[in-house]
């Protein structure tokens, strides 16, 4: 995805104390969605609920949620970690613990958690720890940040079920977290919509193959 992604990283998650400091000024993000027309932060429409997911590459896990009916808005960004306000270069050395992650702002009357679960699941391998696919790094694990506490308790039944499946196909473990969202820190502009701004870039997501069913 990058030139840091050629240098070796920590394979493990660093201490608040071992994290870097950040910063207090908040990231200048692009005010409307490139492809959605819609506000690219809140306040979001009455109604609408948020969830978080990191699957990998944040650019192509971004373009599979803003391509799901029922979704109002996304966004790219960083959380997971201990760092305030990360730049790329911070997130991509290791030492921020954050995930590279996508905020999905959506319309349950028009789509459920479950269907933006099940997308979530089949759009990446689950079971890979601190990588996806050749992305190596604590950045592109595979984790879901849920607002409410019936999120995460449906996100954990669907892992559940999805590991099952998983394990008839013969594959290992799911190695995904399903936290409490922290703070979500806005990439920066350039991220945000890579993927409509270039079309043809990197996209290093790959799902295993197995469907998952809720």
């Amino acid at each position: 995805m990058s030139m840091f992604d050629r240098y070796r990283k920590p394979a493990v998650l660093p201490s608040a104390e071992q994290a870097l400091p950040g910063r207090e000024e908040k990231m200048q993000v692009p005010a409307e969605h490139t492809v959605l027309k819609t506000p690219l932060q809140g306040p979001f429409p009455e109604g609408m609920a948020q969830v978080v997911f990191g699957l990998g590459c944040f650019w192509g896990a971004e373009r599979k949620f803003w391509q799901q009916a029922g979704v109002y808005s996304t966004a790219v960004g960083y959380c997971g970690g201990h760092t305030p306000n990360p730049t790329y270069e911070e997130v991509c050395s290791g030492m921020t613990g954050h995930n590279e992650v996508v905020l999905v702002v959506f319309d349950p009357g028009q789509v459920s958690f479950q269907t933006l679960l099940k997308l979530f699941w089949e759009s990446h391998n689950p079971t890979q720890g601190m990588r996806q696919g050749n992305d190596v790094g604590t950045q592109y694990r595979s984790g879901i940040y849920c607002s409410t506490a019936e999120q995460q308790e449906v996100a954990k039944a669907s892992l559940e079920l999805y590991q099952e499946a998983l394990a008839k196909a013969g594959l290992p473990e799911v190695t995904t977290e399903i936290v409490t969202a922290g703070e979500f820190y806005y990439a920066e502009p350039y991220h945000q919509q890579y993927l409509d701004k270039n079309p043809g870039g990197y996209c290093g997501l790959g799902g295993t193959g197995v469907s998952c069913v809720l």
